[in-house]
């Protein structure tokens, strides 16, 4: 059983997948009693109004999860260094989000959805279980776009599952707002964020001190 998850998740993965983890479950749910009774900013625009609601989207924007768990087992794979620098890129970016939904937090204005179908009802239920908070920049868009862009140009991933991810990622975006969970302003901030920790994280020595840390890690639990 135990090669069996090696051979799936590399030993030297697992404490930085799951820092990933955690650092998205504190920067996002940490926020929530610290902000929540500040003043919150509406950045709905035209584009926003003019977006119908589709709740079938919902089953894209829930099924992202998965996504997200196959992609980022699948780019931790791609060598150690690969690896750490990615996560390196993640964990900026989570930090950068936690700054805005400080600085700038937001809300929105729900529709009232019409209808009791399937769909409806499972939209409704996400709405009843995520408070209409932490929008600027969207952390489905960021991760959503890093589950691409972390495989983008990576040829020991087949052409066509590379392919899939961008479309996947856009399908996610798009989501988001056929769902109304966020603006439009929300997707792009959460791409450019993306790019950017990514461009840092693969083009400077800034991984070396996460390297450091999780080597240390690895070999102790060798």
């Amino acid at each position: 059983m135990k090669e069996k998850i090696q051979k799936l998740i590399p030993a030297y993965a697992v404490v930085p997948l799951l820092t990933c983890l955690a650092v998205n479950f504190l920067v996002y749910a940490g926020i929530a009693p610290i902000a929540d009774g500040w003043k919150h900013y509406d950045l709905t625009t035209a584009f926003d109004r003019a977006v119908p609601v589709v709740p079938e989207f919902v089953i894209i924007y829930l099924g992202c999860y998965l996504f997200w768990g196959v992609n980022y087992i699948l780019i931790a794979s791609l060598g150690k260094e690969h690896c750490y620098r990615f996560v390196t890129a993640d964990i900026m970016s989570r930090l950068i989000c936690c700054f805005f939904f400080l600085v700038l937090p937001t809300t929105n204005v729900r529709p009232v959805i019409a209808g009791d179908g399937v769909w409806e009802n499972i939209l409704q239920f996400v709405y009843s279980m995520d408070d209409p908070t932490r929008l600027f920049p969207s952390i489905h868009c960021l991760v959503s776009w890093f589950c691409y862009i972390g495989i983008r140009g990576q040829k020991r991933v087949p052409k066509w599952y590379r392919a899939f991810s961008c479309v996947f990622a856009l399908m996610v975006c798009a989501s988001t707002q056929f769902t109304k969970q966020h603006y439009i302003v929300d997707v792009f901030s959460g791409i450019m964020i993306a790019e950017l920790t990514y461009y840092i994280g693969f083009h400077t020595n800034c991984y070396r001190l996460l390297e450091h840390l999780f080597e240390r890690i690895y070999k102790r639990g060798k």
